[in-house]
């Protein structure tokens, strides 16, 4: 699939975006430094089944001890630098361009953890009719990225999503509830 590029935002047509996603692809970049963005479509992708996240009783220790804040939507352009200020990231210029599109207009989101007043972490994805696809995560801080994710799986549960996609899977994701499935259930899932 061709990528189209808003001349004006220098970023991905938000329509044709949407529509990707509700259909099981997804953009990437090689690097952060490729000016060209391609279109996936696993054969496996990776979900958190919202009753399956695993919050570990460290964890919990951890966010009791540090008085962890967790503030949602906030922060939202730190966030996204964050996640792309790693050695290796498939964020470029025109994903995040994109993304800081779709959070003015609802819908990207952002959960960002706090300690001692400063942001140490969090994570953004994008929220399509009750499935919440989880772009990227970051952390300055131990557990912070853990700490954002229970959280937003606390919240996805309470406001009825049925889907927490993680698109791809990795053993830390899997140490939290992730489980891959085929491509042709997730569609079903979409559905």
């Amino acid at each position: 699939m061709e990528y189209i590029i808003n001349n004006k935002n220098n970023c991905l047509d938000i329509e044709m975006l949407m529509n990707a996603y509700t259909n099981g692809i997804f953009p990437m970049a090689e690097s952060q430094f490729n000016e060209k963005v391609f279109w996936v479509e696993p054969k496996f992708r990776g979900v958190i089944p919202l009753d399956n996240f695993h919050s570990s009783r460290s964890l919990e220790r951890h966010i009791r001890r540090h008085n962890s804040i967790v503030k949602y939507d906030k922060n939202f352009e730190l966030i996204l630098n964050g996640c792309a200020k790693r050695n290796q990231t498939w964020i470029n210029p025109i994903l995040k361009n994109t993304y800081k599109l779709l959070y003015e207009k609802g819908y990207a989101h952002s959960v960002g953890v706090f300690e001692d007043d400063k942001l140490v972490g969090g994570l953004f994805g994008i929220s399509i009719n009750g499935v919440f696809f989880g772009e990227s995560m970051y952390s300055n801080a131990p557990n912070a990225s853990k700490i954002a994710l229970k959280y937003l799986i606390d919240r996805l549960k309470t406001c009825g999503y049925e889907l927490f996609v993680t698109q791809f899977i990795s053993d830390h994701l899997i140490s939290l509830g992730a489980i891959e499935i085929k491509q042709e259930l997730y569609l079903k899932y979409l559905e």
